[in-house]
């Protein structure tokens, strides 16, 4: 234990919601309460940490919450929180409702006002919950398993309405500078593209001329998985019709991927992350971002957590292009052997 014994524990969810994160909560709620530390509950983030938007949370407050998602605590981006006047402001809010630690829940920005927070003696630990997967020093972050199922059951259904309309469809996903949603989702549901901002070179007529081949070995549907960071799929669905001659519509999934119940996984994984942040905390421990490596959780110091680099496997993307459908034949340029009445799909 820590020389001064914590009394109070703050926990806030910042940046955008993912599935879990209510669940992380829970536990972060109950494991303090079961060692008589205090929680208050902040809201929208460090929005409300800067303007002292909190409340006492019970065991009660955090009942049947676990299957919903979003977050019972809401969220919001919070410019001010980066300015040296906005720090000020939430480390003084911190003490004057006496924080003796602060959990965060929330992705690379929210870590980010964390590390300040924790430089400025307010102890910190982050939990990281983002459906974009991009936190370098975990192999899990919560949200992700609900997002990718939600993505793929709606790509599913495209797909259906797809092949009965004999048309090209290019559909986006949400993850910003990092393609695992499009990457997982892309395998998941057999696309023949996946453009991730990792690897795409742009060369938008190589896609056309596959989408040509394909529909010439009498492939009747072509889908195109592509990533937010990337973007642009209405232009490009329009540019992808002109070219080809094949309807080609655009679908954004966009923010229906944060919402939904969470998978058992991000349940399961919300609620040990958010227990072990607290156990952090009554350790003494600060500058902490609890993470899952092989299946175990670890922490991590939060200044070498945010300067890890995270990037998607070759690997895992090239086994992804082989399993396209002419990847492995782009360049014959011609329908060969194939006899289009038994590979239409």
């Amino acid at each position: 234990m820590a020389e001064k014994k914590v009394k109070t524990i703050g926990v806030l969810t910042s940046g955008g919601d993912a599935p879990g994160m209510n669940a992380a909560i829970r536990a972060v709620v109950r494991r303090a309460l079961a060692q008589n530390v205090s929680v208050k509950g902040i809201l929208k983030g460090y929005d409300g940490l800067i303007n002292n938007e909190m409340v006492d949370m019970t065991s009660r407050d955090v009942s049947d919450i676990i299957q919903r998602g979003g977050t019972i605590l809401y969220t919001a981006r919070c410019p001010e929180m980066r300015t040296p006047e906005g720090l000020a402001t939430a480390v003084e809010t911190c003490k004057k409702n006496g924080i003796d630690g602060l959990v965060v829940i929330g992705g690379d920005g929210s870590f980010a006002g964390a590390q300040k927070l924790a430089n400025e003696g307010i102890n910190a630990i982050g939990v990281p919950g983002t459906i974009d997967l991009d936190i370098a020093c975990t192999d899990y972050t919560i949200g992700f398993d609900t997002a990718i199922n939600t993505a793929m059951e709606a790509i599913d259904k495209i797909r259906d309405t797809s092949a009965s309309h004999e048309r090209c469809s290019v559909i986006e996903v949400m993850g910003r500078h990092a393609g695992y949603i499009a990457l997982w989702c892309g395998i998941a549901n057999g696309a023949d593209d996946i453009l991730l901002p990792e690897y795409y070179d742009y060369d938008e007529q190589k896609l056309i001329e596959k989408i040509i081949l394909n529909r010439s070995r009498g492939k009747t549907h072509h889908i195109i998985i592509n990533a937010e960071g990337i973007g642009h799929s209405t232009s490009m669905a329009k540019r992808i019709e002109a070219a080809t001659g094949i309807e080609t519509r655009a679908t954004i999934l966009g923010h229906m991927q944060r919402g939904g119940s969470p998978s058992c996984r991000d349940r399961f994984y919300g609620s040990l992350m958010g227990a072990y942040a607290v156990d952090l905390l009554l350790r003494g421990e600060t500058k902490r971002i609890v993470g899952i490596k092989s299946g175990e959780i670890v922490d991590f110091d939060i200044n070498e957590g945010l300067s890890m680099k995270k990037q998607i496997s070759k690997e895992q993307f090239e086994i992804a292009q082989t399993l396209s459908y002419s990847y492995g034949n782009f360049n014959l340029g011609a329908a060969g052997t194939i006899n289009p009445l038994k590979h239409k799909f």
